[in-house]
């Protein structure tokens, strides 16, 4: 006995006979000839009964197994079989439930008739040759056409009786075509042009039925469709919907097979194969809206999902999603599978938890998975197996368009992210990054002049793979004022790069200094050996001075940011000159006292001290207030400030406190002679926060 009795002969049939006993569910599925039992393989609890049923068999059959449902999936236009199969569940009590088949968009040049007999009226008015796509059991009605014989090009399945039959209403020879689908658009397109039809008949089969398929071949050769309208409006339920019923019926929880695609540039001459095959196997799709629309594309290319089981075609964030676009002439068929437009991962991961009907869901990614891509988050966020394809990513597209290597090239990615791409030209001589907005090129080329680097030659890459792609290169001085696509990369070539010192020491005749103190190389070199800096570090320069600490921070923290605290203008000013001639554009000059100018700023990771204005322990306390495990060097002179730092540090929960003091001499000249002349002594304390702590519990 089986639980349930699925009546099928379509796509939708077979899948949820299959669903059901992958998930433990006995069931029986009904087809009425072998050709329909070739798709299904007997066995665990799949049952098959090859035999076209009568209203009585069908009734002794549910009497027999006693199901506990019934399910109609037959084709839309077996209404005899879907009134029979009613009338048996109603005689033996048993419930039913109707599978319903989508219906196809309308389309504006169709013919929609709601008969057969409707349709050969039609074309009794018409001229020109038919591709009939109806099958084989109404083919008689056609033979009622003049001059049918030359006319019909009668597309029917292989079997032998049905080509038997189709001879012997005299369509036979070239007029004859025997063929198993599915059949792709550029097949429909290419049969309705070998055959020069004018017209192309066929039933509203639905996306799984490939009817879609055939409109789009109908509008792309200016063929008019002949649309057999349903014979009746029905109640049902559709397939996603069918299977979240079942899984709420007999209490399981289908686990859905998950798989993250990079599709390249977008177009499917840049994605995989391998990409392309899942995304033609998906029953729900998900990405970001340009790219669903990118995937779009590639079904007017003649992508087809394989297999049984097509998707309903239905936007789920939107109904914009169901409607075919138009160019040139050319009819592009909808996606054949559920579409979410969205990107944000906690969304994806709620919507696929509350959808567990979508068996096989593809979540698509631009590029590659492991390039500056969303799957690192996703793989976080979503539960079970999920499957990875990589795809082509911009920077091995791109850099193979102008002709360069991209192994010796520093990867970055401005796309949503900051990143301090001036810093890495300055070092590197070849940097490939994606771009953000349409503007970046011109804000990029302005920063790169401003920083004496005009001469940098940027290639310029904009909507890759696409039609309109565009691809040159200019110095960055003639690009200030470029306004470019959205969709962009850029790699720029320095080929006066000098790469930073692998460690700290900038001598200090390098630095423009004026009149502003200026915290000495030697001691400089000790107190940022002290902080500890790692290259993505968030840190403060509090009394700037001339921003010697600063510049050497920001070399070494050459992505993250330095804030450079100077409340005297001068001293500003003679910042901002050596930030402009080391080319740290990640360094930001705040102007003002400490603390009160640290309000606004974002949390440090590190900060230096190396003027407080009497401020010092309010500073320290604002300091730890941002994050409590800020680590902090403080530069102390006279012994008033070591004594306030170390009652500072007393005060504050800090787990690790040290002081080194410094004499430095440096040699000066006298003759023949050398002498060592001695600097101030500097105090050079560093505190460490807690590795924990609340930033609510410090004193005030």
């Amino acid at each position: 006995m089986c639980r349930v009795i699925v009546f099928a002969g379509t796509t939708e049939g077979y899948e949820i006979g299959r669903f059901l006993a992958r998930h433990g569910v006995s069931v029986r599925i009904c087809v009425a000839t072998e050709y329909g039992g070739r798709f299904l393989k007997e066995g665990g609890l799949l049952h098959v009964t090859v035999q076209r049923l009568t209203a009585e068999e069908m009734r002794e059959l549910f009497e027999r197994e006693r199901p506990g449902l019934v399910l109609d999936a037959t084709h839309p236009y077996a209404a005899e079989v879907t009134k029979n199969i009613l009338q048996a569940c109603e005689e033996t009590g048993i419930p039913c439930q109707r599978i319903l088949r989508e219906q196809g968009a309308r389309q504006s040049r169709a013919v929609y008739v709601e008969s057969t007999e409707a349709a050969v009226e039609f074309l009794k008015t018409t001229s020109g040759n038919i591709l009939l796509t109806t099958g084989s059991k109404e083919l008689a009605k056609f033979t009622a056409l003049p001059d049918y014989q030359n006319r019909l090009y009668a597309r029917v399945l292989s079997l032998p009786s049905v080509l038997e039959t189709c001879r012997e209403l005299g369509i036979e020879g070239k007029n004859l075509i025997g063929m198993q689908g599915p059949f792709s658009r550029e097949l429909n397109s290419a049969m309705l042009r070998q055959f020069d039809c004018r017209y192309l008949v066929t039933k509203d089969t639905g996306k799984a039925g490939g009817f879609q398929e055939k409109m789009d071949a109908a509008m792309e050769c200016g063929v008019i469709p002949v649309v057999i309208g349903r014979p009746l409006r029905e109640q049902g339920l559709s397939l996603r919907e069918c299977k979240k019923d079942l899984m709420d019926r007999f209490g399981f929880l289908a686990k859905p097979r998950i798989t993250l695609v990079g599709i390249g540039m977008g177009s499917l001459e840049t994605a995989t194969l391998e990409g392309a095959e899942a995304v033609a196997q998906a029953d729900l799709l998900i990405g970001a809206g340009r790219m669903v629309e990118a995937v779009q594309s590639w079904y007017s290319q003649g992508l087809q999902k394989k297999g049984s089981g097509g998707g309903s075609g239905q936007d789920v964030s939107s109904v914009e999603g169901r409607g075919a676009g138009t160019a040139a002439g050319t009819c592009y068929g909808t996606l054949p599978a559920d579409v979410l437009r969205e990107y944000r991962r906690e969304n994806i991961a709620e919507y696929i938890e509350a959808h567990p009907e979508y068996e096989n869901i593809v979540i698509l990614l631009s590029g590659d998975v492991g390039f500056y891509s969303g799957a690192k988050g996703l793989l976080e966020r979503l539960k079970g197996d999920v499957r990875v394809i990589c795809g082509i990513s911009s920077a091995v597209y791109f850099m193979s368009k102008i002709g360069l290597s991209w192994d010796d090239a520093r990867l970055a990615s401005a796309h949503g992210r900051q990143h301090n791409l001036i810093s890495l030209i300055r070092q590197y001589p070849k940097v490939f990054s994606i771009l953000g907005s349409g503007a970046d090129v011109a804000k990029l080329s302005r920063k790169l002049e401003y920083y004496g680097m005009g001469e940098v030659l940027l290639y310029v890459g904009e909507n890759l793979s696409y039609k309109n792609e565009k691809i040159f290169v200019k110095p960055a001085r003639e690009l200030t004022d470029y306004q470019g696509d959205t969709l962009s990369v850029v790699c720029a070539c320095n080929g006066a790069a000098k790469p930073y010192n692998a460690t700290h020491g900038i001598g200090d005749e390098e630095f423009l200094r004026g009149s502003a103190p200026m915290t000495k190389e030697e001691v400089r070199a000790v107190s940022l050996a002290k902080l500890r800096l790692k290259e993505d570090s968030i840190c403060y320069d509090v009394g700037a001075g001339t921003g010697s600490v600063a510049v050497e921070m920001a070399l070494r923290a050459h992505q993250g940011r330095v804030y450079a605290i100077e409340k005297k203008a001068s001293a500003a000013y003679l910042i901002e000159e050596n930030k402009r001639k080391f080319g740290v554009d990640h360094l930001e000059i705040i102007r003002g006292e400490a603390p009160d100018a640290l309000g606004p700023l974002p949390a440090p990771t590190h900060a230096f001290i190396g003027g407080s204005s009497g401020n010092l322990k309010q500073i320290v306390q604002a300091l730890l207030k941002k994050n409590a495990q800020v680590r902090i060097v403080i530069n102390c002179i006279t012994l008033e400030t070591v004594t306030e730092a170390l009652e500072t540090a007393r005060e504050l929960p800090f787990r690790e406190t040290q002081i080194v003091q410094m004499g430095v001499a440096r040699s000066r000249e006298l003759g023949r002679y050398h002498m060592m002349m001695g600097e101030n002594p500097i105090y050079v304390i560093t505190l460490q926060g807690p590795e924990t702590g609340n930033q609510d519990s410090f004193p005030e």
